[in-house]
């Protein structure tokens, strides 16, 4: 394998918090992505390799801090449970993609040096 020179890149990994809490980042919308699709906090688990119990302290832990229901689920039983994605929620997943898409672009326009931890020598 022939390797070229190494390239400097500039990746972006976000958080939006309320009150020093965080309420989205990316496994959080993930999670709420899952749930549209399956209308289930298990299902969505499931689905990305989680416990019941981590995805449902997530989904609480979001609701809590972003002050609004992002997230309603009904309790499971004989006719089985389920989740839905309110309003709040869609608005949350639409508020942080277009957040990372301005992020990921301003990520993209900066350019590093070929070098950028090279210090240049004192000439005094």
């Amino acid at each position: 394998m022939v390797r070229g020179k190494p390239q400097w890149g500039l990746k972006v990994r976000v958080w939006v918090e309320r009150d020093g809490r965080k309420v989205l980042g990316p496994g959080r919308i993930e999670l709420l992505e899952h749930i549209i699709r399956l209308r289930s906090i298990s299902a969505a688990a499931k689905e990305m390799g989680m416990s019941y119990r981590r995805a449902w302290e997530l989904v609480q832990d979001m609701n809590e801090a972003a002050g609004v229901t992002l997230v309603e689920a009904s309790p499971g039983g004989a006719g089985g449970g389920g989740a839905t994605v309110t309003p709040h929620g869609h608005e949350a997943i639409r508020l942080y993609r277009s957040l990372m898409t301005r992020f990921n672009e301003a990520a993209e326009e900066t350019t590093l040096s070929d070098n950028p931890l090279s210090i240049t020598p004192n000439t005094e």
